[in-house]
C-alpha cells in the first residue's frame, strides 16, 4: 500500500524532524552528567505544533536522574530546535520514559516461560 503525502500528516512529518534533532542535540550540545546514555524513540506532536511529547528510552543504573537533566536542558533544547527548524512556533517539550523496550521484554519472557514443558 502507497501512503500518499495527504495521508501523512504535518505533526508526524515534523515529530520525526524534531525526534531526529533532539537526538542530534542531546549527543553533540547538552553536557549535562546527569543526561546518560539516551535514545530518544519517539516524538508526538499536537496537531497545532504548539505541543511535543518526545518518548525517551534512560539506560543505566542513574535513569531518573536523567529526567532530571532532561528538564534542566529543556529550554537550551528549544532553543537549538528554534535555530534548525523552519517553525512558526517551536513546540513546548515534555518529556516522557519509553517503557517499550522493557515491556518487549517482559513479553518475550511471558513468551519463553509457555514454551517450557511442564511437569
Amino acid at each position: 500500500m502507497v501512503t500518499s503525502m495527504a495521508e501523512y500528516k504535518r505533526s508526524e512529518r515534523v515529530g520525526d524532524q524534531i525526534r531526529m534533532e533532539i537526538a542530534d542535540i542531546l549527543m553533540t550540545k547538552v553536557k549535562d552528567p546527569r543526561i546518560g546514555f539516551v535514545t530518544v524513540t519517539a516524538v508526538e506532536v499536537s496537531d497545532d505544533l504548539r505541543n511535543a511529547k518526545v518518548f525517551i528510552s534512560a539506560f543505566g543504573p542513574d535513569a531518573g536522574r536523567t529526567f532530571e537533566g532532561l528538564d534542566a536542558a529543556r529550554p537550551f533544547i528549544r532553543t537549538e530546535l528554534g535555530r534548525r527548524l523552519k517553525l512558526r512556533f517551536v513546540p513546548e517539550l515534555s518529556f516522557h520514559e519509553d517503557h517499550t523496550a522493557e515491556e518487549a521484554a517482559r513479553i518475550y519472557k511471558l513468551m519463553e516461560e509457555m514454551k517450557e514443558p511442564r511437569s
